[in-house]
């Protein structure tokens, strides 16, 4: 089969495509193949970084190829003996083996069957492929860890992007009074998804507005949480998807009995299906601002890499 591996860290160029052997199932995975894929900040991130490969990939002490990704839709090719919730022919999307080997650019990955879920009918691949790593961030962050509950007040960052966009969708089915921030370009788009206010942060300062949110959700990594902080109310919650709760923040946090958590996403078949029952019923969208053919993942890289995708880009196959 076809997959993209790089052999050493550096740029897009490392990118490059091999025939490699389909990969053989355990008892409880699934052998997919693979229609769309998605790619996140974290893809790129590991493929320039070998401390982030360690970390997040995993390798294996002589491992000296790898495949990276992790956000896929496609079709059952073959399940495990053990696997009882799937059959050949069906549709289904996921994150797999995160954190871990995905394995996911390539025409087939093996997945456990616990990590997926069965693709609503009237969702393209593409769009399915996105609803993963993003969208199951935002559910984990907030429904997992902060516990939103109906009537609360959120903030929430970075709004247009991958995680944000599901996660101004996600607060605002669960009946949340929902603050967005974004640059002004987004405005529009980031109150069609279910914002109740926008800020601008070229404009004016977030922590001037928003004094009182029951939770915040971070997604900008640097010092900006410190002023987050000021933006959660005494005994709030403060989602952190970059920066580590420690030193100065951690200080600030506890002064403020704030709970405050980093979130490292995992896979859950689980989740996926809740996702899954939201994408049926239109609570949730994903937006694919470009899609890309398999050949052309290194273009992908290099447009995430700007930090300015609106929603999730997509790979077809």
């Amino acid at each position: 089969m076809k997959a993209i591996i790089i052999t050493e860290n550096g740029g897009t160029e490392k990118l490059t495509i091999a025939h490699v052997a389909k990969p053989e199932i355990k008892a409880d995975e699934v052998l997919i193949r693979n229609k769309a894929i998605s790619i996140n900040p974290v893809d790129n991130y590991l493929r320039q970084d070998r401390t982030g490969l360690n970390a997040y990939f995993k390798p294996l002490p002589d491992q000296d190829s790898f495949i990276l990704g992790w956000d896929i839709s496609g079709v059952v090719e073959a399940v495990g003996s053990a696997v009882k919730d799937f059959k050949a022919g069906d549709e289904v999307f996921g994150m797999v083996n995160f954190p871990g080997q995905g394995r996911a650019y390539a025409e087939y990955v093996a997945a456990p069957a616990s990590h997926l879920a069965l693709k609503p009918a009237g969702t393209p691949h593409t769009e399915a492929a996105g609803a993963t790593l993003a969208a199951l961030t935002a559910w984990q962050g907030l429904v997992t860890i902060a516990g939103l509950k109906k009537g609360e007040k959120v903030l929430i960052h970075a709004a247009n992007g991958g995680v944000g966009h599901y996660a101004v969708q996600i607060a605002h089915h669960l009946g949340a009074y929902v603050i967005a921030t974004g640059s002004g370009a987004n405005e529009d788009f980031v109150k069609s998804l279910g914002a109740d206010e926008f800020i601008d942060y070229t404009r004016e300062k977030f922590e001037d507005r928003v004094k009182d949110a029951d939770i915040v959700f971070e997604a900008i990594a640097g010092d900006q949480i410190l002023r987050s902080l000021d933006a959660v109310k005494n005994g709030g919650r403060l989602i952190s998807l970059l920066t580590f709760i420690e030193g100065e923040v951690a200080e600030k946090a506890k002064q403020k009995n704030v709970s405050a958590n980093r979130i490292l996403v995992v896979s859950n078949g689980e989740d996926m299906k809740q996702l899954a029952d939201l994408l049926a019923s239109g609570a949730l969208r994903t937006h694919v601002s470009a899609v890309y053919p398999f050949e052309e993942m290194a273009k992908a890289h290099q447009q995430i890499a700007t930090g300015k995708t609106r929603g999730k880009l997509a790979i077809e196959l």
